[in-house]
């Protein structure tokens, strides 16, 4: 077999219909678009138009909300911290917060915060810099620190953010370390 005998399977390709190219090829004169007006021309079409009954994504009602001002997070594992622990990338004897996690490749931008999940086992003990408060356990400490943003962002966000986190950190560390 050579290069230029490699075909593909017959039948696996149609040819593409030519328009436009005469009465004799059956797809001639106005090339299967109809009549004149709006949607014998390019680039125009009334997408959705249903002949005047209506249209149904008028039909169906309204459904969901997307908040103006949504945090997102970085959501980093426990065993993605216990991974850059092990490799050297992040000290246990240092406080992990945005900034090392960071450098240590774990987390690629900054965005509002950091969500620690609870995958995995953190067998070392580790100091973890976090915004608020958080339950102590497994032997690891905290520093708290205040939310950078507004308090109106603050008073809602965080409190969600340190309620998931602290659930997971309990989970994790009460199955893991304690």
């Amino acid at each position: 077999m050579k290069l230029n005998e490699i075909r593909d399977n017959p039948g696996s390709s149609k040819a593409r219909i030519r328009v436009g190219r005469g009465i004799g090829s059956g797809k001639g004169k106005q090339a299967g678009r109809g009549g004149k007006g709006q949607t014998a021309r390019s680039g125009v079409r009334i997408k959705g138009f249903e002949g005047g009954q209506m249209p149904l994504h008028r039909r169906l009602p309204k459904r969901g909300f997307t908040p103006p001002a949504r945090l997102q997070y970085n959501q980093v594992n426990l065993d993605r911290i216990q991974k850059a622990i092990d490799a050297g990338k992040l000290s246990a004897a240092e406080p992990i917060n945005v900034e090392s996690l960071m450098k240590a490749g774990v987390v690629t931008r900054r965005r509002a915060g950091v969500k620690i999940l609870g995958v995995g086992e953190l067998k070392t003990k580790a100091n973890f810099e976090v915004e608020g408060r958080v339950q102590e356990r497994c032997g690891g400490n905290r520093e708290g620190r205040r939310h950078p943003q507004d308090a109106a962002r603050r008073q809602g966000s965080c409190r969600r953010f340190l309620s998931s986190i602290s659930s997971r950190l309990a989970l994790a560390c009460a199955a893991t370390i304690c």
